[in-house]
């Protein structure tokens, strides 16, 4: 895939803006202080914290690996040491390192592509308490959940 094709692809359903508004990482995400980094406006209406907070996720519910699991798994890299998030936020911030960009985007891809078929086939329209988890997952990387 050439360099334009993967920014093609590339379409996020959610602004990090609107993601951190409807509760993602337990609110604890950019506790290492990049924060100073995005937009304020980004967090007028963010659901922080400085501790995993289970109840500022949209669902109300864990989802995803630990930190220590992403290192395991070979999803952190240098560039990014909070992992996709920081990365997209970054990305749509303008920043572009093609090697990077071409991973991350794979990635969202895929994911998308397993979770939110899973949904979709499992369940009712409109049922938001069907596999919240999931939902809660496909909310951290940029897809509406609810659809």
């Amino acid at each position: 895939m050439n360099q334009k094709e993967i920014y093609k692809i590339f379409k996020p359903q959610l602004s990090p803006k609107k993601m951190l508004e409807l509760g993602v990482f337990g609110g604890a995400y950019f506790t290492d202080g990049s924060i100073k980094e995005f937009p304020k406006s980004w967090f007028a209406k963010a659901k922080l914290s400085e501790t995993f907070d289970i109840n500022l996720n949209r669902f109300k519910i864990e989802s995803g690996l630990s930190r220590k699991e992403w290192i395991a798994k070979g999803w952190i890299f240098k560039e990014d040491p909070l992992g996709w998030f920081q990365w997209y936020c970054r990305f749509k911030n303008g920043r572009r390192i093609l090697e990077i960009d071409q991973i991350q985007i794979k990635r969202w891809k895929s994911f998308g592509g397993r979770h939110k078929p899973a949904v979709q086939k499992n369940c009712e329209e409109g049922d938001l308490q069907c596999r919240k988890r999931q939902r809660q997952a496909l909310l951290q990387w940029a897809y509406n959940p609810i659809f």
